[in-house]
């Protein structure tokens, strides 16, 4: 099979949540390129009506879904949604996420559940009722996870970052891929990550305010992440390009974590 073909998407269907904008909106538009149906899902309609006519304007056929993925309650509504128009999932991107600032120390019950219920909870409920419902009985399918550099170590200090729930949350997701791809392996789903590092965002807004020339000076590539630099690695790992890539976690840092 050429490599071509073994990056078309066409008669495939794709979920990204938190697809509205940022980085899912990115690998939403890199997965209808690639002839890919795609739902999207964010909590606000309005940023997802938005998302889907410009994604309709490239030619992708796009649904959208507004829910809050952290109640575990929306998880099967919107699995059925999809079923409903598609019949299948074959790719699932676990992308929505969120952070809450503060020292460990003082770090209040409310911000770690709430982080911890996005980025993990969620994550795994939905790849939990995809899996069952469409991946295991097809015998197939492609799961990415987007977890980050912050799960594979800690804030350096002269950061002054006080994220321990967004890092540990992540770092979770690393291992939860790990442990999805060795279990669901023998029903050929791949399970893998990415962890991106800084893309200005606007939930990373706020840090880059403050350290956005250091972290350029940490990086190799000496710069940040940019509107088509997840593109290629969705594209891989929710393709057969990636059929013998399983439970891996790629940094997509410009080099940040080789140095």
């Amino acid at each position: 099979m050429g490599v071509l073909n073994l990056l078309d998407l066409h008669d495939r269907t794709a979920i990204v949540t938190g697809g509205s904008r940022g980085i899912g909106l990115q690998m939403a538009e890199a997965l209808g390129e690639l002839g890919a149906r795609v739902a999207i899902t964010a909590r606000k309609p309005g940023e997802l009506d938005a998302a889907r006519a410009h994604l309709a304007g490239l030619g992708v056929d796009c649904m959208t879904f507004a829910g809050d993925l952290a109640d575990a309650a929306t998880s099967p509504r919107l699995v059925d949604a999809v079923l409903a128009r598609w019949g299948a999932v074959d790719v699932l991107v676990n992308n929505a996420g969120c952070n809450w600032a503060a020292p460990a120390e003082d770090y209040p019950d409310e911000g770690w559940r709430k982080v911890m219920a996005l980025n993990v909870d969620a994550a795994f409920f939905l790849s939990r009722e995809v899996a069952r419902r469409s991946m295991i009985p097809r015998r197939g399918g492609k799961i990415v996870n987007i977890a980050s550099i912050a799960g594979l170590f800690g804030n350096p200090p002269e950061c002054e970052m006080t994220t321990a729930a967004y890092n540990t949350s992540k770092g979770a997701l690393v291992s939860l891929t790990r442990t999805l791809a060795a279990e669901w392996g023998r029903h050929n789903i791949n399970v893998n990550a990415i962890c991106p590092g800084f893309f200005p965002s606007k939930m990373t807004a706020a840090t880059l305010d403050r350290i956005e020339t250091m972290v350029v000076r940490m990086t190799p590539l000496g710069r940040l992440g940019g509107g088509e630099d997840l593109k290629g690695a969705v594209a891989f790992l929710a393709s057969e390009a990636s059929r013998h890539v399983t439970g891996q976690a790629l940094a997509v840092d410009g080099g940040c974590t080789a140095v």
